[in-house]
């Protein structure tokens, strides 16, 4: 009973932000405020729903009915919001007014201080946006540069993103500073940040700290730079983007890895295409001990020629891999222009063995064991 009557008085007593004693009760807030933008939005779902089925109905053709759903869908957003004003100030009556002020003014009442700096909620606020400005200067700069300067300088692929990544988190740095002082902030309160993460490394942020830097010398030397093709914990894969904690790397399977950049300097990164994006694939396969193994390697080498991935230098060489329990198994090592076709050209080139092979009349073996029954002779 004492728990109902304590669940009783939360819901019926007046709301009280500190100094702030609010006309209403949480009763109120869910009757008054709560409900009707429920009963909004079911509302607002529904009349969509209900749009789109008389759209279909009257077969309106599909470019103007989707700007008639379009525009409908902004009506209806601008009236569910005006509801929702109009309710919280049906709530607040008459008073509003003075409620808003008193709320601001609590938003901007700081709740830290150190020196010159105070940080209240509005300050915190103001952050969201000069991150976002900090981060867009940062990449439009990278974009400028990389067009106007650095595509006209003789630099590879590497120095050009090398310079092109740290000028972006330059630029980000010096905005954002800049940015924090405009909205209030100290930069001399900053040592106290630094202080905190100090003690921060030893209760957990040492991975994170790791990550950073780890982050900062990939960016720095170009060992691993966006759009290489690596092998990293298994893992074969496009760097998509170098952040500054972490990379993402999409796999063959079209699924995004994020790894941790610490980890692509604490293990072997096999970058396919750190300074060249050519390589060698190599196709095996087996044939009968019964094969003529200088026609095998002719009709492999003319093959492969046909492919559309292979480049024409060096020229496709096929040799003799190993004598096995089965078969005798070949090889051909053969260049193609690009890392990104390896399993293209690796099918393309099976299939097409496999339909040389059967046509020549060459077999390809499968694993088998012949067993010989040894009898012993009968003794008189």
């Amino acid at each position: 009973m004492d728990f109902l009557k304590i669940l009783r008085d939360l819901f019926i007593t007046d709301i009280s932000l500190g100094n702030l004693n609010l006309p209403f009760s949480l009763l109120d807030v869910v009757l008054k405020v709560i409900l009707p933008l429920i009963l909004v939005i079911i509302a607002y779902k529904l009349l969509l729903m209900a749009l789109r089925q008389l759209l279909k109905v009257f077969k309106v053709k599909e470019n103007i009915s989707g700007s008639i759903f379009r525009w409908s869908r902004l009506v209806l957003r601008v009236t569910g919001f005006l509801a929702g004003i109009a309710f919280i100030g049906a709530l607040l009556g008459t008073e509003i007014a003075n409620y808003m002020g008193k709320f601001i003014k609590l938003l901007n009442d700081p709740f830290f201080e150190t020196g010159n700096t105070k940080i209240s909620f509005v300050t915190l606020l103001m952050l969201i946006p000069v991150f976002m400005a900090a981060s867009w200067a940062g990449k439009y700069t990278k974009v400028v540069l990389k067009k106007s300067v650095l595509d006209n300088l003789k630099l590879d692929e590497v120095r050009k993103f090398s310079v092109g990544n740290i000028t972006r988190y330059i630029v980000m740095t010096i905005i954002f500073l800049f940015g924090l002082t405009v909205i209030g902030i100290d930069l001399s309160a900053l040592s106290v940040l630094f202080g905190v993460l100090g003690i921060g490394l030893g209760f957990g942020l040492q991975r994170t700290v790791a990550n950073f830097f780890a982050g900062l010398i990939l960016i720095s030397t170009g060992y691993v730079k966006e759009k290489d093709h690596i092998l990293v914990n298994g893992y074969e894969g496009s760097v998509v983007h170098i952040k500054m904690l972490s990379t993402i790397v999409s796999t063959l399977t079209h699924e995004n890895l994020i790894i941790p950049n610490s980890q692509l300097m604490e293990n072997t990164v096999h970058n396919y295409s750190f300074d060249d994006r050519r390589i060698v694939v190599v196709n095996k396969i087996a044939v009968s001990y019964h094969s003529d193994l200088d026609r095998v390697i002719e009709i492999m080498e003319e093959t492969v020629q046909s492919s559309p991935y292979l480049l024409r230098k060096p020229a496709p060489v096929a040799r003799v891999e190993s004598f096995d329990d089965s078969g005798i198994t070949m090889k051909i090592l053969s260049w193609i222009d690009d890392i990104t076709h390896k399993h293209e050209f690796l099918a393309w080139v099976n299939l097409e063995l496999w339909r040389a092979f059967k046509k020549e009349g060459i077999e390809i073996p499968f694993p088998q064991m012949d067993l010989h029954i040894k009898r012993e002779a009968k003794l008189d």
